[in-house]
C-alpha cells in the first residue's frame, strides 16, 4: 500500500541530507502514518483508516463525518 494519508492525502516528501561538508544526497521524509479503528455513530460501524498523527488529532476534535465533508469540498 502507498504511504499516503487516507484523510488528508499527505504523502512522502523528498529532500536532501546535508553533511557538515555540505555534500547533498537525496532522502525521503515519510509521513507519520498510524492505523486506527474509528467508531462512526452515523453508520453504526467501525472504520479502519490509515492516517497521519495530525489528521487523527483533527479527527478527535471535529469527528469523522465532518472531516470527510470538509475534505470533499
Amino acid at each position: 500500500m502507498a504511504r499516503r494519508c487516507e484523510l488528508t492525502g499527505v504523502g512522502v516528501m523528498y529532500g536532501n541530507n546535508v553533511s557538515h561538508a555540505n555534500n547533498r544526497t537525496r532522502r525521503r521524509f515519510l509521513p507519520n502514518l498510524q492505523k486506527k479503528r474509528i467508531w462512526v455513530p452515523e453508520e453504526g460501524r467501525w472504520v479502519t483508516v490509515k492516517a497521519t498523527a495530525s489528521a487523527l488529532k483533527t479527527l478527535d476534535k471535529i469527528g469523522y463525518t465532518a472531516m470527510k465533508k470538509r475534505l470533499q469540498k
